[in-house]
């Protein structure tokens, strides 16, 4: 069957865009089937309100399933949208409160309040940051409720990459497609060439999300430069942080979004395969995925003569096996090639030779989403926002000790204390803020004194901590220090490669250290001895990965030394 042209994307666009038009008047019932939604029980949910639905014959409803809305502490959640009022997002649903909603809002147009999403939120928010978040979460409850927009956890996010979060069926590509979608493809394909897409994305400023802040335009350019036939286009979709899943949220809710970014990233730097390297664990997502995929080429956007423009791309998911260190770009290309995924040298770098030794980029999910965008919009558009050296946004996964566990995306140099206590909702009942950890393992705290610090690349650097590829957990001052720094050494420890002696017997060491000091048998000295090895890691591992690994101790003992000598001071 042959492929569809531009044309055929366009009226395909056309078309559902004025099928939403012509049932606005429709109820729509969202049901969030992402992973975190689907573990909680979206599933029985979707049932019974299906169930619902047949039983009162209603016919003016529409049941869209989408991915993760962002606030997955409150899952399963539906979102209610009748003609005519405020979308009203349900938390915490089961079959039984379906049956209520149903009868009492969506036949009735009546908000069933008492189980809406952030109550009284704006109060309780303004309380907590007059008290610079040491109060108690949920001290304000009344039965007063907000639409979307008006809620914080929404109203203070920038959605960009999450634009289609929650909105659109990941599965249904025409979905995509009507909100614009393949429009930066189409565009890349019929009116730019490799110099035009890779000047736009510089000019955007902007940096990769997997963590590092490299210039995306800038490894582009490295490749575009290569001359080799053979050249290849790789999605990082391995995140291996613990509490990091910003990633996954991605792939599956808006799939389309990182395939279309490979495809104008392949024009870019003239490649003609891709792979997307993502985790088993996560098998939702590696199903969204593929079905993305062969969707995309029955529509003749991958795979020979795109869109009839004589671009061939194609691409394929390449699923891992869940080690840590596979999240290091050449860790990664070697074990896409069936070998041990050990990191090597570099240089050569892998725009030179990456991926069987031939040029090859590697951006991770996140930085893909982005440059749809770019391209549509312009680069202007996209350095709108954020701050002078990191432009656009970042998307975090924030959890913890924290009431909104979930996936935020804000502007880059967005506060810290805004991230946690208005948009995060705050800290847990009865407890105060301590520090957060960001950057996962490789990361480091930032405590109560420096909660105002705007989150970008080099502030963050000042204090001792990194954005990471952007997972954010918060920690209330009931947790020790030392046993933070422990567990995110012991996790370093287990998923260092071994290659080098730093990353190998370094992390080791180190770990012995926090183990003899949290077993009350440390001393003064192991404090120095920590303190010195974690230097001596930062400066001769062999990869990012192991010079990190170091990181949340380093964090600890700068800012809670006291701690560590409160744990030693018995001996």
């Amino acid at each position: 069957m042959p492929g569809k042209t531009v044309a055929d994307i366009n009226n395909i666009k056309n078309a559902a865009q004025n099928e939403n038009d012509a049932k606005k008047d429709l109820t729509k019932i969202y049901v969030h089937m992402g992973t975190c939604g689907i573990a909680s029980g979206a599933i029985d949910v979707l049932t019974a309100l299906r169930k619902e639905i047949k039983e009162n014959s209603f016919k003016n409803a529409k049941v869209i399933t989408t991915g993760c809305a962002g606030i997955c502490s409150k899952e399963p959640i539906i979102t209610v949208e009748v003609a005519g009022q405020e979308p009203i997002i349900y938390e915490d649903i089961n079959a039984e409160k379906v049956a209520e909603i149903f009868q009492k809002h969506i036949m009735g147009k009546k908000v069933v309040k008492e189980y809406a999403f952030a109550r009284g939120m704006e109060a309780q928010i303004k309380e907590r940051i007059k008290n610079n978040g040491k109060i108690p979460g949920q001290t304000v409850v009344d039965d007063s409720i907000q639409g979307i927009e008006e809620i914080p956890f929404f109203k203070l996010q920038e959605q960009r990459v999450m634009r289609n979060r929650g909105i659109i069926d990941p599965n249904k590509i025409d979905d995509y497609i009507a909100r614009d979608g393949y429009q930066g493809a189409i565009k890349a394909l019929t009116s730019m060439n490799s110099e035009e897409i890779i000047s736009e994305v510089l000019d955007s400023g902007l940096r990769g999300r997997g963590g590092a802040g490299f210039p995306t335009g800038l490894k582009w350019k490295f490749a575009a430069k290569e001359e080799n036939e053979i050249k290849y286009v790789l999605c990082n979709a391995d995140e291996g942080d613990p509490g990091a899943y910003m990633d996954r949220s991605v792939l599956e809710s808006d799939p389309h979004s990182i395939i279309e970014g490979m495809i104008i990233a392949a024009k870019a730097i003239d490649s003609h395969m891709g792979y997307i390297y993502c985790r088993a664990e996560y098998p939702l997502a590696v199903e969204t995925l593929n079905k993305a995929i062969k969707r995309a080429r029955a529509y003749g956007l991958l795979g020979k003569d795109i869109l009839g423009t004589g671009f061939e791309f194609d691409i394929e998911v390449y699923e891992g096996a869940g080690a840590f260190v596979c999240g290091e770009e050449t860790a990664l290309m070697r074990s896409i090639e069936g070998l041990r995924g050990n990191p090597r040298p570099k240089p050569p770098f892998p725009a030179h030779a990456g991926l069987w030794e031939k040029p090859t980029i590697l951006n991770n999910v996140e930085t893909l989403a982005n440059i749809p965008q770019i391209i549509v919009k312009g680069s202007e558009w996209f350095s709108s926002i954020g701050t002078e050296k990191s432009k656009g946004t970042k998307v975090f996964s924030i959890t913890g000790d924290i009431n909104n566990v979930g996936c935020v995306e804000v502007p880059i140099g967005t506060t810290l204390n805004t991230i946690v206590n208005e948009i995060g909702g705050g800290v847990l009942e009865g407890k105060h803020y301590k520090a957060a950890q960001l950057g996962g393992p490789s990361g480091g705290c930032i405590p109560l004194q420096h909660i105002d610090v705007p989150v970008d690349y080099e502030t963050l650097q000042e204090y001792g901590s990194i954005m990471g590829s952007g997972g954010l957990i918060v920690m209330c001052d009931d947790k020790s220090a030392v046993d933070i720094a422990r567990f995110f050494m012991e996790f370093c420890k287990e998923e260092a490669c071994g290659k080098c002696i730093p990353g190998r017997e370094g992390t080791k060491q180190m770990l012995n250290i926090l183990n003899k000091i949290c077993g009350g048998k440390g001393s003064k000295d192991d404090i120095e001895k920590l303190e010195e090895l974690g230097h001596v890691i930062q400066k001769t591992a062999l990869c990012a990965l192991c010079k990190t690994s170091a990181n949340p101790v380093l964090s600890t003992l700068r800012y809670f030394r006291n701690e560590y000598e409160e744990a030693v001071s018995k001996n």
